[in-house]
């Protein structure tokens, strides 16, 4: 998730006529020559169950401030609600070493992901390389890996704190199903501050930084209880293609998931066009497509002072910000993510309602609009009907 626009920061360095212009209304020949070989020789579908995802990384910290999520009018544990709901997987952000927050630290993600066994949904771990949100053009390096005199030093870091992390968790008994190696990293990885528009990624740095990443993920998996599913982790359907393009032809490593955020708010690619863009991506790439991140208003009135991010300059037409709109846009994406062959959507932030909690942009929510609950009686509503299992 990001705090700013980000259709400013396309892929760095990537040259304009690169792509399939998946964003339009009509395919490239490129594009069209991949489609009809998929026809020809068809991707094996995949044995995995549908993604019916919900990121609740922000769970724990409401409840300390507060924060009560009801079914049938009694409090009750959020996650038990989503998993009543259909949700199978719980997505939980992983910051290296904040100062500004006690949450989404390790501790804290472990305590995640005990709730997220006790209701039997599997997990997605996703690994800022942080103290901070990481997004495009904010990929800033923690401050314990600040003194790393080369490339290579850095890339050891992270390969020692990703087996260092997975260790813990083996050790805990919370194995993750799958790791996401990076957020939302369309720039590059690991920079001492945000990225001006328009800096060239260097690819050697980038990828020897990933590939660190994506080798401690499976040669930890080797050794223990099974290798999680590796996800690269791209913003807005726009940018897959000519960021993988360029990582690919520089060396990136094997991994089997692409993930890519979807918000109208910030994509330049019509909702219209999504089936026709993931399938696209599924074929060109051979690897499972799952939309990471989404999400989307059911009201454009707040519940607190605290400014919402999603207003009306983040709707489709025809999806009016209502629960019946927030639930037809959610069934229908996850109808293009699945009609594409691809694996299923994670809805973002499903559970940040009104509470007490302080961020550093105002008191309350930032989001309480775009969540699944209503503001009357705090209980989840028709918006989280895209969970339920069938509906895909």
């Amino acid at each position: 998730m990001r705090w700013q626009n980000h259709s400013a920061f396309a892929i760095q360095g990537q040259h304009k006529g690169g792509g399939a212009c998946i964003g339009k209304a009509s395919l490239r020949p490129q594009a069209l020559l991949i489609l009809m070989l998929v026809l020809l020789f068809p991707l094996a579908e995949s044995a995995e169950a549908p993604w019916r995802g919900v990121d609740l990384s922000y769970v724990n910290e409401l409840e300390d401030c507060g924060a009560v999520f009801r079914d049938k009018g009694a409090a009750a544990d959020p996650y038990a609600i989503f998993a009543k709901a259909g949700a199978n997987l719980v997505r939980l952000r992983l910051w290296h070493s904040p100062d500004w927050t006690s949450y989404s630290t390790l501790a804290d993600v472990k305590k995640s992901m005990h709730r997220a066994r006790q209701h039997g949904m599997r997990v997605l771990l996703d690994l800022h390389y942080s103290d901070d949100w990481a997004h495009p053009g904010k990929q800033i390096i923690p401050a314990a890996w600040r003194e790393a005199e080369s490339t290579r030093d850095l890339a050891r870091l992270v390969y020692e704190y990703t087996t260092a992390v997975l260790d813990e968790l083996d050790e805990a008994g919370l194995w993750p199903e799958y790791v996401q190696v990076g957020n939302e990293i369309n720039t590059e990885l690991l920079l001492p501050e945000e990225v001006p528009e328009g800096t060239p990624i260097n690819w050697q740095r980038n990828i020897a930084l990933l590939n660190a990443g994506i080798r401690a993920v499976r040669e930890s998996g080797n050794t223990k209880r099974s290798t999680p599913g590796i996800m690269i982790h791209i913003a807005q359907p726009e940018n897959v293609e000519p960021w993988f393009d360029a990582a690919l032809e520089n060396g990136l490593d094997e991994f089997e998931l692409i993930g890519i955020s979807y918000y109208p708010k910030w994509s330049e690619m019509p909702f219209h066009n999504m089936r026709n863009a993931l399938g696209h991506f599924r074929a060109k790439y051979r690897k499972e497509i799952v939309v990471v991140e989404t999400a989307y208003p059911w009201t454009l009135a707040g519940m607190d002072a605290a400014a919402n991010i999603l207003g009306e300059d983040s709707l489709v037409r025809g999806y009016p910000a209502s629960k019946d709109g927030q639930r037809r846009f959610m069934l229908e994406l996850m109808a293009a993510v699945r009609g594409s062959g691809g694996l299923g959507v994670v809805y973002w932030e499903p559970a940040w309602i009104s509470s007490t909690c302080s961020t550093r942009w105002g008191k309350g929510s930032h989001w309480e609009n775009a969540a699944l609950f209503d503001y009357s009686d705090a209980e989840l509503h028709e918006g989280a009907d895209f969970l339920r299992p069938g509906d895909e």
